[in-house]
């Protein structure tokens, strides 16, 4: 009887693929296996972004509203530590009034070092949470391995570089910039000088998504690998995850790190860029 229910267990039990495929699938609003409809939304990404961008802000106020002029605390040396930071590498970058560039990096790199945070939380926990709660749902907890999340923020980077544009250069400045450089004023160059000039706008917004996105994705990707090392029942599989889990997991913090500071130092760029001419 025992090996009969055993049988069954085994015959139930998800394949590889369909292991990955589930955990890679999102809480949306897609219905009646529309592939592209504009109008999805990928509910669990905007929860947790939302989620971890208040508990940032909530971090943060806390922090400043309990700083002391003495000796600080662990996390106020931290958060100090890290304001300090991004200020010299905005002061570096950015050439000119940064009482928003600077705490809008320092929003950007915390926030986004929250939600690539989340990927170190165990791949099933959400899955057997539901399961325990005998709901069937997909849900993925790591918004920047998603690339609506990711290039939703790269857009509000974009609205910037254009705001700034605008504002340092003024309309006519920034459309005279925009047919006149990089090649040159003359008529016959205007089409080519916006077309090359429209092409760094969409390639600084497309590969600043991709980057975070592809670099959390396939992490993601890797721990959902470890993790199937431990359905192999066997006290070598479950030895192997728990090795591989845990070097993957130390490794991983230096990606979780270095993404965020690399979306804040990109950001600190493009719109530093935006306060110099051609």
């Amino acid at each position: 009887m025992a090996a009969e229910m055993a049988a069954e267990g085994a015959a139930h039990a998800p394949t590889a693929s369909e292991y990955i495929v589930h955990h890679l699938g999102h809480l949306s609003t897609q219905h009646q296996g529309k592939i592209i409809d504009f109008s999805i939304i990928n509910m669990d990404t905007v929860f947790w972004s939302v989620m971890m961008g208040v508990i940032g802000c909530l971090v943060m106020f806390l922090v400043a509203r309990k700083a002391t002029a003495g000796v600080p605390g662990r996390l106020q040396a931290f958060v100090e530590l890290v304001v300090e930071m991004v200020d010299d590498q905005a002061k570096n970058i950015v050439h000119g009034d940064r009482s928003f560039i600077a705490p809008l990096a320092l929003t950007v790199f915390v926030w986004v070092l929250l939600m690539n945070s989340m990927d170190f939380l165990p791949v099933d926990l959400f899955s057997s949470i539901f399961g325990l709660l005998g709901i069937e749902i997909h849900h993925r907890a790591v918004p920047t391995a998603d690339l609506n999340g990711t290039l939703g923020i790269s857009l509000g980077v974009f609205a910037l570089m254009i705001f700034y544009n605008v504002k340092i250069k003024g309309a006519g400045g920034f459309i005279h910039e925009l047919f006149c450089a990089p090649f040159g004023s003359h008529p016959a160059l205007w089409i080519f000088n916006l077309g090359l000039n429209i092409i760094e706008f969409v390639a600084k917004t497309v590969s600043l998504a991709m980057r975070l996105f592809g670099n959390m994705y396939a992490g993601e990707l890797v721990f959902l690998l470890i993790a199937l090392l431990g359905s192999t029942a066997t006290w070598w599989g479950f030895g192997m995850q728990v090795v591989a889990g845990s070097v993957w997991a130390i490794f991983h913090i230096l990606i979780v790190l270095l993404q965020a500071f690399i979306f804040m130092m990109l950001t600190l760029v493009y719109i530093g860029q935006a306060h110099e001419g051609h």
